[in-house]
C-alpha cells in the first residue's frame, strides 16, 4: 500500500536514512535551492529544512533527487503498473466501464478517486504571502511554486473524469502581482490550454485549484505524458497504489484530502501580466512574457503542512529523475503508440526537447537492401505529431536493422549517425513552426524550426580521431578540436547582429571551404564561442549545441545546394552554435551563496559528509 499523505513519506525515509534535517535557519531566496542542488549533484538525500525565513512552512527538496529513492518511493505499486502495460490494458477503458474493473489486475481498483467530506486539508487557511518565497535563481522575477499540481476541469463536462493536472510554474510574487494574484506560466501543448479556450468561449473564467504536497504519486502524474482521456488524478491512485481521496475546495473543485497545501482560485478571462523571468531546465533564464493571471481566493491547508519544492537549471537536476522513472513507466509502450518505432530517449543533456534520439524500422521494401530512408521519414513525422515528443528541435532516427547502440550510449549512436548520414539527402527541415516555450534559440516565443536527419545502411565514412593535417581555417577563426570522433570545434567570432539579426560569419566559414582543407573523416562542424567548454565532455558539447542553434537558420554545410527545393550539402554540416543576441542568459551561480553552502558541509555541518 502506497503512502497516503508527505507525512508518512517523510516519516519512512528518515527511517530508512534517506532524509536528513536542516534545523539552521536558511533564506528561500537563493540559499536553500543552492543546497538542494548541491545534494542533489553529490547524490545526497532528501533534505528537510524546518526553519525557512520568512515562513513558519518547513521545506522539503531532493525527494526524488536520485532514481533509486524515486523507485523505492512507489516500490509497492509497479508491479501492478506493469502489469496493466504487459497486458496492454487501456485504464481509460475501465473508466468508462467501472464494472471491467472486477475483470482487471487488482492494481486497476485504485484508478477510482473517493469522495470525503472530512480532511486533513480543510483545516486551516493562509494567504500567498505567509507560503515559503522559494527564488531558486539572482535574476528570477520572484517567488515560484516549482512543484505546483495544477487542476482543472473541462467547462463543457466538469468532474474529475475529464479533469487536466499538470506542473505549470506559479509565480507568487514580485512583477505586478498583488498580494492575491499568481502568474500561471503554462507552456505550449499543455491540458490546461482545451480548458482555458473553452472557459474563454463561453465568456468565464476558468476555475483553477493549485495543490503542493500530498502523496508523492500526485507530482509524478502531473507531469506523466498520459493519453489524452486519462485523467492524472486515476494514474495517481494507479502509481500511488491507494485511491486518492477528494473533498470540496473552497471554488467547489475539488482538492485531495491529503493535500499538504490547496490555491483555489480562478484564471482571470481579461487580465494578463508579465510572468517571469526564470531560471529553467534549458539552464538558461526563461524570459518575462505576458501569461494569465491566477486569482487566488482561498489557501487551504493541513495542520502539519510541509511545503515540497525543486529547482531547475542546466541538466541534470532533480527533474533528470523524474524523467529517468517517467521513462522506465512508458517505454515499453512507445511500439503500441508509434507502430514501427522501437525506442525514443528525450536527451536530459541537452535540455530534453532540443534532442531527440530514435530507433525505427524500414519496412516498406523487406526484398530489397534500404538504400534510403523510407519508412524512417514516416515515423519521424508520427514521433513529431505524438504529445510532448511533438516539442523535439533535433530529432536523428536510426535504423533497427542497421544495430544501431542503445540509445541511452549518446555518443556511441551519435558516432552511428555521422557515419551513415549522407547530408545531400537525410536532412529534412520544417522551417516555421513551433518549439519549446522555454527554447530561446529560435524566432521568438514558441516559434522555430525543426529538423530530421534520417540515417540507413551501411557506413558511409570512417570518423576522423584526430585533426586533419591540412586543416586551415579562414581568418577569425581559430582553436580547432574534436570534442567527438568526426566533429570539429571551432572558435567563431562573437555575435555581433542585433538579436534575430543578419550574422554572416557562417555564411562566412562555409563560402571559404578551399581554405578549409578538411578530409570526408569530418562530417561535423560546429562553431562555438569556446572550443574548449565544448570539448571537456560530452553533456558540455550536447548542452552547448543544442540548446544555441535554430536548425532553419543556424545550419549551413561546405558545398551546400538545393534541388528541388531539398537542401543539402556535399562536405560537412556546419551548424552555428555560438551565443546569440536574442539568447536567454545562462544561469550563473552566486559565489557568496555557494560559500555559504559550503560551510554547510564543513565539520559539523549538517551536510558534512554529503557534500
Amino acid at each position: 500500500m502506497g503512502y497516503r499523505n508527505l507525512q508518512d513519506c517523510i516519516a519512512d525515509l528518515e527511517r530508512r536514512g534517506e532524509l536528513i534535517r536542516i534545523e539552521q535557519e536558511l533564506d528561500p531566496r537563493l540559499e536553500i535551492g543552492a543546497v538542494q542542488r548541491r545534494v542533489y549533484r553529490a547524490g545526497g538525500p532528501a533534505l528537510l529544512f524546518t526553519r525557512p525565513r520568512g515562513s513558519r512552512f518547513p521545506m522539503l527538496g531532493n525527494l526524488f533527487g536520485t532514481l533509486e529513492r524515486t523507485r523505492w518511493l512507489f516500490r509497492d505499486a509497479l508491479r501492478g503498473v506493469e502489469t496493466l502495460v504487459r497486458a496492454k490494458i487501456d485504464p481509460r477503458e475501465l473508466l468508462k466501464s467501472p464494472s471491467a474493473l472486477l475483470r482487471a489486475p487488482l492494481a486497476a481498483r485504485y484508478l477510482l478517486p473517493r469522495r470525503v467530506r472530512k480532511a486533513p486539508i480543510l483545516a486551516h487557511r493562509t494567504g500567498l504571502e505567509q507560503l515559503p518565497q522559494l527564488v531558486s535563481w539572482p535574476r528570477d522575477g520572484g517567488a515560484f511554486i516549482t512543484l505546483p499540481q495544477v487542476y482543472s476541469e473541462d467547462p463543457a463536462a466538469p468532474g474529475w473524469r475529464h479533469s487536466n493536472l499538470g506542473m505549470y510554474r506559479v509565480q507568487i510574487s514580485g512583477n505586478d502581482y498583488g498580494p492575491a494574484e499568481a502568474g500561471m506560466h503554462y507552456q505550449i501543448h499543455r491540458g490546461i490550454a482545451i480548458h482555458h479556450r473553452r472557459a474563454l468561449e463561453a465568456g468565464q473564467p476558468l476555475r483553477v485549484n493549485v495543490f503542493v504536497g500530498g502523496p508523492p504519486a500526485l507530482s509524478v502524474a502531473a507531469v506523466m505524458p498520459l493519453p489524452e482521456g486519462m485523467p492524472e488524478i486515476a494514474f495517481a491512485g494507479l502509481l500511488g497504489g491507494r485511491r486518492i481521496d477528494l473533498t470540496s475546495a473552497a471554488n467547489g473543485l475539488p482538492m485531495p484530502a491529503e493535500a499538504d497545501f490547496c490555491l483555489t482560485g480562478w484564471l482571470d478571462p481579461a487580465v494578463l501580466k508579465k510572468e517571469g523571468p526564470f531560471g529553467d531546465h534549458l539552464g538558461y533564464y526563461s524570459l518575462g512574457h505576458e501569461f494569465p493571471v491566477f486569482r487566488v481566493e482561498t489557501v487551504h491547508h493541513r495542520p502539519d503542512a510541509i511545503w515540497p519544492f525543486t529547482t531547475v537549471g542546466r541538466p541534470p537536476q532533480e527533474d533528470t529523475s523524474f524523467g529517468a522513472f517517467i521513462h522506465e513507466l512508458t517505454g515499453e509502450l512507445i511500439p503500441e503508440v508509434l507502430p514501427g518505432v522501437h525506442a525514443v530517449h528525450a536527451v536530459d543533456a541537452a535540455g530534453v526537447h532540443p534532442l531527440l534520439l530514435a530507433v525505427g524500422s524500414e519496412r516498406y521494401t523487406p526484398y530489397a537492401e534500404p538504400g534510403r530512408p523510407q519508412e524512417l521519414l514516416t515515423q519521424a513525422n508520427a514521433i513529431l505529431g505524438q504529445g510532448q515528443l511533438s516539442l523535439a528541435k533535433y530529432l536523428l532516427i536510426a535504423n533497427a536493422g542497421d544495430n544501431p547502440p542503445e540509445l541511452q550510449r549518446i555518443d556511441d549512436f551519435l558516432r552511428f549517425m555521422l557515419e551513415r548520414v549522407d547530408w545531400r539527402r537525410d536532412l529534412h527541415f520544417q522551417t516555421r513552426t513551433t518549439i519549446d516555450t522555454l527554447d530561446y534559440s529560435g524566432r521568438g516565443l514558441n516559434r522555430g524550426s525543426k529538423l530530421v536527419v534520417a540515417a540507413v545502411g551501411k557506413p558511409l565514412r570512417r570518423l576522423a580521431a584526430v585533426l586533419p593535417e591540412n586543416l586551415r581555417l579562414p581568418d577569425g577563426f581559430s582553436d580547432p578540436t574534436l570534442p567527438l570522433p568526426g566533429v570539429l570545434a571551432v572558435r567563431a567570432p562573437a555575435w555581433g547582429a542585433p538579436p534575430h539579426g543578419n550574422d554572416p560569419v557562417l555564411d562566412q566559414f562555409c563560402r571559404r571551404q578551399e581554405k578549409l582543407g578538411m578530409d570526408e573523416g569530418i562530417a561535423l562542424v560546429v562553431l562555438v564561442d569556446d572550443p574548449q567548454f565544448v570539448a571537456r565532455s560530452l553533456d558540455d558539447w550536447l548542452w552547448t549545441v543544442f540548446t544555441r542553434s535554430d536548425p532553419a537558420v543556424d545550419i549551413d554545410g561546405l558545398g551546400a545546394d538545393t534541388l528541388h527545393k531539398h537542401w543539402g550539402c556535399t562536405g560537412p554540416l556546419v551548424i552555428d552554435a555560438r551565443l546569440k543576441a536574442h539568447h536567454a542568459p545562462p544561469l550563473e551561480e552566486l559565489p557568496e551563496v555557494e560559500k555559504k553552502v559550503d560551510e554547510l558541509g564543513g565539520p559539523g555541518g549538517p551536510l558534512h559528509g554529503i557534500i
